[in-house]
């Protein structure tokens, strides 16, 4: 419905391709070399992860316009990690609770917790955009309040080898200093938000985010022509 919403916007009709991403390039049907744009989706568990960090990885070698949500970010963080800082055991405790490189660690107020009913991070909270940053534009402020829904966070114990690889964290929690979003300015168009813009998108207000990613898509489509 989002994409549906930003098409309007943006004055397209946005034709969505859904792959399996366990099955990513076996078959002509789940190949992802004739996209416009790459959305890795929210999502819990290990099924089909390695294949969505294999999608992040063509979209941020082939400037290819990429959107991660709550997941998709976190996949986005492991894929540079392993890829670009060279931590080839980069992965989140969520797939495998015994990595030495938890660039994805479960949130600290849940380590003790083994009655998971009811405890993840639920419900809107405020995050701070970094000025002059690409979410900073696409969102046109610098304060937003997001709705979220997970239980594993970007381990700040690697943001300092992330950003000086040129991942920027730039959007930030005021209150936890969690990392909400992850950009690179070398790149088009690459976002991810640990949050779910999904939810507040609307026939009358669509998310500026949906926005964004559906114009940088039909940018590239454009220049994929000529």
């Amino acid at each position: 419905e989002a994409f549906i919403h930003a098409g309007a916007e943006n004055e397209v009709k946005v034709n969505i391709k859904s792959i399996h991403s366990e099955f990513i390039n076996t078959d002509e049907s789940n190949k992802i070399t004739d996209l416009d744009g790459i959305l890795v989706a929210p999502g819990f568990g290990e099924r089909g992860i390695e294949g969505k960090i294999e999608a992040v990885k063509y979209a941020r070698e082939n400037n290819l316009p990429f959107f991660g949500i709550c997941l998709g970010m976190q996949m986005a963080v492991i894929e540079y990690a392993r890829n670009v800082l060279n931590i080839s055991d980069a992965n989140s405790t969520e797939m495998d609770d015994q990595t030495k490189n938890p660039v994805i660690d479960i949130m600290e107020s849940q380590k003790n917790i083994t009655q998971m009913g009811g405890t993840m991070r639920l419900g809107a909270w405020g995050c701070e955009l970094a000025e002059g940053s690409l979410i900073h534009k696409t969102y046109g402020k610098t304060s937003i309040t997001e709705r979220h829904r997970h239980r594993y966070e970007y381990n700040n114990k690697y943001k300092e080898q992330l950003e000086a690889a040129r991942m920027v964290s730039s959007g930030i929690n005021p209150q936890t200093g969690l990392v909400e979003v992850v950009e690179l300015p070398n790149h088009p168009w690459f976002i991810g938000v640990q949050y779910h813009p999904e939810y507040k998108s609307t026939v009358k207000t669509p998310h500026p985010l949906f926005i964004g990613f559906v114009k940088a898509a039909k940018d590239y489509a454009k220049k994929k022509k000529k």
